[in-house]
């Protein structure tokens, strides 16, 4: 559990709970001095997929968010919830998180020499209630990348590479895969920290 007392900004009496195990989300939490403790919830994201419809990829990544924060919050009654989920879009097609290597190679080969967008979406819960959600973009311009710069990467990333949408993190190796980025760091990281700041000032959990 995160020490509140060590947080100059915080004023709720409890952190922030995260219903994501992201590594990246939790650095982006933890450079911005938001105390939190991590409660990963554990739902079939393709059934709620498929719950919607013919949906856009923000309605997806939004449902996605909204479903992890309000499953976490009913569970820690009183607590301020943050869910997150990431979608990416190229071309008419949507697609997350690679279900092994052969289709993360397949998913890299399409978006070689493309542009595609990043649909980073935060939802905030308390009490399975909804106080606040959104979705914010970015957009990415991946170089031509051969097949055998595929298989080097993959090798290089290992199982990492199935756990983000796209199959990378800009903040590591998939740096090595863009030409151009157009967006914020944390909206790129799956943690779009601005919104949440000021919800969270508007709720009252951080100082004004």
């Amino acid at each position: 559990m995160s020490d509140v007392a060590s947080f100059s900004f915080w004023r709720a009496s409890e952190p922030l709970i995260l219903a994501s195990k992201s590594a990246g989300r939790r650095q982006v939490l933890a450079q911005a001095g938001i105390p939190f403790d991590c409660r990963p919830v554990d739902l079939d994201e393709r059934a709620i997929e498929s719950s919607l419809g013919p949906v856009g990829a923000d309605a997806i990544a939004q449902a996605l968010a909204r479903a992890k924060a309000a499953a976490a919050s009913v569970a820690e009654r009183g607590r301020l919830v943050l869910g997150a989920d990431q979608v990416a879009s190229c071309e008419g097609r949507i697609f997350g998180k690679p279900e092994n290597r052969e289709k993360a190679a397949e998913l890299l080969g399409f978006l070689s020499g493309r542009r595609h967008r990043l649909h980073s979406a935060i939802a905030l819960c308390r009490d399975g209630a909804v106080c606040f959600e959104t979705v914010v973009h970015a957009d990415l311009a991946m170089r031509e990348l051969s097949v055998s710069f595929i298989d080097d990467y993959l090798d290089a990333m290992g199982a990492a590479a199935f756990t983000s949408a796209g199959a990378y993190q800009v903040e590591g190796l998939g740096a090595h895969l863009f030409s151009e980025v157009c967006g914020d760091h944390w909206t790129i990281m799956g943690m779009p920290i601005l919104p949440l700041l000021d919800a969270l000032r508007r709720l009252g959990a951080l100082a004004a």
